[in-house]
């Protein structure tokens, strides 16, 4: 017997429905970018922070910008997060509520990191973005505070990448790795997708394969682990992770099969499975309660990791 959806998240999905929202593979990127305004103005702002601001990174192939949440004066750490959007749309606006809410939960200064997007930048434009990003917080950011890395969707796909890099060129250490919901494999057939091709939830199978086409059009590429970090020979040696899935999401089974691999591997997992709740949950604060939870319970992890 299916689980159902949280009704909240029902009402979200009724209310795209009745907008005649098309789904995300029939449309441009640009058209995809532009309906996500009514999505933000449905969320509303985020709760204040002590302080905002908005900085360049300096990246190998440009400067890379970001925006910098301060909770408080003295944070015991530092959270460098990407936002999700299929590696194709998003933006620290359209991320804010939830950086704010995260960094409040958290009790850590956030940077929101605005990588390349794809078509017009394809793999491994944002992969590169989030670990010179990463890189350059540890060095000129972070002050020696614990570093965490953070990401829902693409974004927890690019937050594993950047920990899988860190290992393997023996970069900046981390604390925590947060993947909310991620993309970990481009394999289309795992039963999470059979059980979402239609066009009723926020993201389905066709629109993963719409999403894949952009970032990955070489679809060799998309079987190097810095693509689909569940492809890694092996993931030991690799921070502890907070991996959160959903029921209702064709990402479902990659998320799980992550945690997994993770723990066998001998990496502490704290894993949350929201069964009745709908990919992009997360991000609707003020609109679903579980969303609230759910940030609640990631700052909590954050801040454990970074003895906050």
């Amino acid at each position: 017997m299916s689980v159902p959806v949280n009704p909240q998240a029902q009402q979200v999905l009724d209310g795209r429905a009745a907008a005649g929202v098309p789904p995300t593979w029939e449309q441009t990127p640009d058209e995809v970018r532009a309906g996500f305004a009514p999505v933000r103005e449905m969320i509303g702002p985020g709760p204040a922070v002590a302080a905002v601001r908005d900085i360049t990174i300096p990246g190998q192939a440009g400067g890379i910008p970001a925006r910098v949440y301060s909770p408080v004066a003295d944070p015991p750490g530092t959270v460098v997060y990407y936002h999700g959007g299929g590696w194709v749309l998003g933006s620290a606006d359209d991320w804010d509520a939830v950086s704010r809410a995260l960094a409040v939960a958290s009790g850590c200064t956030l940077v929101s990191v605005d990588y390349r997007l794809a078509p017009e930048h394809v793999f491994p434009a944002a992969a590169d973005d989030a670990y010179d990003a990463f890189v350059w917080v540890a060095s000129s950011l972070a002050g020696g505070r614990p570093l965490v890395v953070a990401g829902d969707s693409s974004g927890g796909n690019l937050a594993a990448v950047v920990a899988q890099r860190a290992r393997d060129a023996s970069g900046p250490a981390l604390a925590l790795q947060v993947l909310i919901y991620p993309v970990t494999d481009h394999d289309l057939s795992l039963p999470s997708y059979r059980e979402h091709d239609g066009t009723e939830f926020i993201l389905n199978r066709r629109d993963m394969e719409w999403f894949w086409d952009q970032y990955a059009p070489d679809t060799a590429a998309r079987s190097n682990p810095y693509a689909s970090p569940l492809r890694a020979t092996s993931l030991s040696a690799l921070p502890p992770a907070f991996v959160l899935t959903a029921g209702h999401d064709p990402l479902r089974d990659e998320g799980l099969a992550y945690a997994e691999r993770l723990r066998a591997a001998g990496v502490p997992v704290d894993h949350r499975h929201y069964g009745t709740q709908i990919h992009g949950f997360f991000t609707l604060v003020n609109v679903i309660d579980d969303a609230d939870k759910a940030v609640a319970e990631a700052g909590a992890a954050i801040q454990a990791a970074v003895g906050g």
